[in-house]
């Protein structure tokens, strides 16, 4: 059982939403996709991560993004501003990249809980966190038929989401902390890490493969 519960102010889901719908609209438009392309991209960068979470993994019924039509007014908003707005937008990096972390720790946090509240343990609502915070830019890249970011060597991006959903799920659920305050202990590391690596270069490496002898004969 969980002591407490993390809340996510509305205001925020919304405008995070709003943003990282706007980076499937500059992808549709990078790839000169029409109207649709650009919707389909938006709502998966937009509610890709949730509609995982409670569509595949949880299952808890019909979807929380669904049934609140502002989640879907925020993708169209999104949508809008990136179609007019995308060569400016591309000139706010940093601006996105502090959104992007700290999404990711408050998305993490929101999957583990979830995945608590549902009666999963530690490992499995570590995962469901990850997927919660990545899944929206994994789905939109496997739509454009790229090879996802989060398989390629980079800076801490999944790894900072694994991070701070694993912690969350120890701290409230075996260490019994309160859950706003391991909700803001866990995103804070996660955003830490995540800018760290930014800032330092910290990357993930490739892992080395090494033919047989007998796989490099002609």
């Amino acid at each position: 059982m969980l002591t407490g519960q993390f809340h996510l102010p509305i205001f925020y889901d919304l405008a995070a939403t709003v943003i990282f719908a706007a980076t499937g609209a500059i992808t549709a438009a990078r790839k000169r996709y029409d109207f649709i392309g650009v919707l389909v991209l938006s709502l998966s960068a937009g509610l890709g991560g949730a509609l995982l979470r409670d569509g595949v993994f949880l299952n808890t019924g019909p979807l929380a993004i669904l049934q609140d039509g502002r989640y879907l007014l925020a993708v169209l908003g999104g949508a809008a501003i990136g179609m007019f707005f995308a060569r400016y937008l591309q000139r706010l990096s940093l601006a996105i990249s502090v959104i992007d972390g700290l999404g990711l720790g408050i998305y993490a946090v929101v999957g583990a809980q979830k995945s608590l509240q549902a009666g999963l343990g530690i490992l499995a609502a570590t995962l469901v966190g990850t997927v919660n915070a990545v899944g929206g830019g994994l789905v939109r890249d496997v739509l454009v038929r790229e090879e996802p970011m989060l398989f390629r060597p980079s800076e801490f991006y999944a790894i900072a989401s694994i991070i701070g959903a694993w912690l969350f799920a120890v701290f409230a659920s075996k260490l019994h902390v309160d859950a706003q305050e391991a909700a803001w202990g866990s995103i804070a590391i996660t955003f830490g890490v995540r800018m760290l690596s930014l800032r330092l270069g910290w990357r993930t490496t490739p892992v080395e493969y090494t033919q047989d002898s007998e796989e490099k004969k002609p």
